[in-house]
């Protein structure tokens, strides 16, 4: 179903753009393809750009709804997700020679596919195309998560598929200017073509954590995610496990590529002081950020951990929980005046995790105020993404 928005406000685009821009009209996007619902980086796009003003038309297919983690289907549910893709593509092309006048396209993630697709259709109505890329899926799977051997054949076809994709759309997005960067390299891109927006964090979901309170007994400490490489799961365990951090309590919630890793860690080892949840739904996730002291974001060796600032990190700080995560050049883009709430440690180190909760634990587990967290929110975004896109349609 395509839906309009109305814009909250009277221009697209930020204010200081907006004095300068070739029309008083708001911005007119098209989201289009089978972008994932599922995942807050989207949501939060869509929704900054309505707050910007922006009149936001949306044209999809929900194909990955059920699919979390993307790299977990099997060869005959990735078949199947595929064929709904190609049978979903004749109906998405007439929603979109049909939609209303606009001023760009964006496709938001996962569109790699999409945008091959659609760049014909968008070249004929004569109007730009931003691909939302938010992460490599040759990075991601080659690199980071080193499923398939870099010289093999799906590997080529993965980095063949992104190469096209991205030549075939005006800007491509990520989440940091670091991680822009490296992907340009990495598909052997120009990387003029790249460009970063925040993740940043659903405030409706988060904003209504409790206030952390002071409690007499043992340390609590949170993780939650996909048990990915880049999260690092080896490394919380090896610090849950050790003998300084038995006198913590542990809750670990999540499931993935690494979860055989988990399962015999804690079947190896004495391990009642860590509870693990195999998931627990979106929208529970508050409840289990409320009770904790401390939450945990990333702390994998590789290239992609290095150039991200994860959803978690900024769910965490939204809800006043302090944060340690890994330190690298991507927090310090995003973070680059130290606060005691988000402690940095080195990639793969359990030692520095512990001693960043006994530095956490002195402080009274301090939080991160607002003010500084005003970049995460879909508001401010939306005047991000906008600031990004006007020049594509004449607005500088």
């Amino acid at each position: 179903m395509t839906q309009i928005a109305t814009p909250l406000a009277a221009c697209a685009v930020p204010r200081d753009i907006a004095r300068a821009a070739a029309s008083d009209q708001p911005l007119r996007v098209v989201l289009w393809g089978s972008y994932d619902l599922g995942k807050p980086r989207t949501r939060i796009l869509r929704e900054g750009l309505v707050e910007a003003g922006a009149e936001v038309t949306e044209i999809h297919a929900d194909i990955w709804k059920a699919d979390a983690d993307k790299s977990q289907l099997s060869r005959a549910q990735m078949a199947l997700r595929l064929l709904s893709l190609l049978l979903a593509y004749p109906v998405l092309i007439v929603r979109y020679l049909r939609a209303p006048q606009h001023d760009l396209v964006i496709v938001p993630y996962l569109g790699q596919f999409d945008v091959i697709v659609l760049w014909p259709f968008a070249r004929l109505r004569g109007r730009p195309v931003v691909l939302d890329l938010f992460l490599s899926l040759y990075d991601t799977v080659v690199n980071d998560r080193k499923m398939v051997p870099s010289g093999g054949f799906v590997a080529r076809c993965l980095r063949t598929l992104e190469r096209l994709s991205c030549r075939a759309v005006d800007t491509v997005l990520l989440d940091t200017e670091v991680h822009a960067a490296r992907i340009a390299q990495v598909l052997g891109l120009d990387p003029e073509k790249f460009d970063a927006v925040p993740v940043g964090v659903e405030p409706g979901a988060f904003a209504h954590v409790a206030p952390h309170v002071p409690h007499e007994g043992r340390t609590r400490v949170l993780f939650y995610g996909q048990l990915i490489p880049l999260h690092g799961v080896e490394t919380i365990l090896a610090a849950a496990l050790s003998e300084r951090g038995r006198q913590y309590d542990w809750h670990i919630i999540g499931s993935g590529q690494d979860r055989p890793r988990v399962a015999h860690a804690l079947a190896a080892e004495k391990s009642d002081h860590v509870r693990w949840d195999d998931w627990v739904p979106y929208a529970e996730l508050a409840q289990a950020i409320e009770t904790t002291d401390i939450c945990l974001g990333i702390f994998g060796t590789s290239d992609k951990a290095a150039g991200v600032v994860p959803n978690k990190v900024y769910q965490s700080l939204f809800a006043g929980r302090a944060v340690i995560t890994r330190d690298g050049p991507a927090m310090r883009e995003v973070f680059a005046q130290a606060d005691p709430a988000l402690q940095l440690v080195p990639a793969a180190d359990p030692f520095a995790i512990l001693d960043a909760i006994d530095r956490l634990r002195s402080a009274g587990f301090p939080a991160m105020h607002r003010d500084r967290l005003e970049v995460a929110q879909p508001a401010r975004i939306g005047e991000i993404l906008c600031a990004k896109i006007a020049p594509l349609v004449g607005r500088t």
